[in-house]
């Protein structure tokens, strides 16, 4: 088998293991939330308002019952494919950054997955009681990483003084990307939805962590009731001033970068080797599969802002445009589609 077809076996087998770990009570539960096929492998169940696979439903209940938030941990929280390799690449190095020497960047031998968690879905897989100080590269602040909706998570965060760096991306390039991990993904015994299908359903909100602007619009409104606690970015402007981003995101976190780091090109520097091109050709991205099966080749792809231009039909785009004016009226957020 190529590294593509143990890929998909790992996530079917880990999907139905999922399935059959349901206790009792979870397995009542389930049978009382609305059921959706996902898109590639795993079906996707309606839980708080927003579309959970089966494989991540039984550790993020676990997550919301346990986890403990300290006031100094930095939790990094996007929707998928919205540049989350990204975001925690450059707030891992620009949290640490006097933890290593400039030569030696974790990110040399480490994914950035490997190096900030996912809570729901790869902390608590295995463990509902996990012990989060060894699971972190560094501790004090100690980094994880979500998707959860700023609603469901644990009242311990929302309780607590840590900080959220929040990273959003446009619909319609969300949308494109997550289009093609999904296919990347797909059990092949299943049918992958047509991009009519899917993208019919993405405008519904039906895909994992969905609906996008629940989801978008609730950490925006949490960020502009606290916006000491909540950084909220976009990914077309770190996209359009990586260093500009990069200072506010130090800022924000308490780690100012000094007048010497700054004329030492530290931000530049930081900026850099956390860029999509330099990651996705380093050979730790290149082999091997993530905690639940993915291969970490698969989260790199373009990264492009209007890559959308190149999939989307014009009615897709009415009808998304229509969409995105309905759901953001009045909010104050904005996307741009295009730099």
């Amino acid at each position: 088998m190529d590294t593509a077809e143990i890929s998909k076996a790992k996530l079917v087998s880990l999907t139905q293991d999922a399935e059959k770990s349901w206790d009792d009570e979870l397995q009542q539960l389930v049978e009382t939330l609305p059921k959706e096929q996902g898109w590639s492998i795993s079906n996707l169940y309606l839980y708080q308002g927003f579309w959970c696979s089966a494989l991540t439903l039984k550790p993020l209940i676990s997550f919301q019952t346990h986890f403990q938030a300290f006031d100094s941990d930095v939790i990094v929280a996007t929707f998928p494919k919205c540049g989350t390799t990204w975001l925690k690449a450059l707030t891992f190095s620009t949290l640490y950054r006097d933890r290593f020497a400039r030569d030696e960047n974790p990110f040399l031998s480490s994914t950035p997955h490997q190096l900030v968690r996912f809570l729901e879905q790869d902390v608590y897989v295995n463990n509902p009681c996990p012990d989060l100080d060894n699971i972190c590269v560094y501790n004090k602040p100690r980094l994880f990483s979500t998707h959860v909706p700023y609603a469901s998570l644990p009242t311990s965060i929302k309780d607590s003084r840590c900080k959220i760096v929040y990273l959003c991306r446009n619909p319609m390039d969300m949308f494109v990307s997550l289009w093609h991990f999904a296919e990347k993904l797909r059990d092949e015994s299943k049918e992958l939805p047509s991009l009519d299908e899917a993208f019919d359903k993405s405008c519904r909100g039906i895909h994992a962590f969905g609906p996008f602007f629940d989801h978008v619009l609730g950490y925006w409104k949490a960020s502009q009731e606290n916006p000491d606690q909540i950084l909220f970015l976009k990914y077309e402007d770190l996209k359009e001033d990586i260093s500009c981003e990069v200072k506010q995101l130090a800022m924000f976190l308490g780690v100012p970068f000094t007048e010497d780091e700054e004329k030492q090109g530290v931000v530049e520097e930081i900026a850099k080797i956390c860029s999509f091109e330099e990651l996705k050709k380093l050979e730790v991205n290149n082999k091997g599969l993530d905690v639940i099966g993915i291969p970490h080749k698969d989260f790199f792809r373009k990264g492009k802002v209007g890559d959308w231009k190149n999939y989307l039909t014009p009615y897709m785009v009415e009808r998304l445009e229509k969409l995105i004016h309905q759901k953001l009226e009045s909010s104050g957020l904005t996307f741009r589609l295009s730099l």
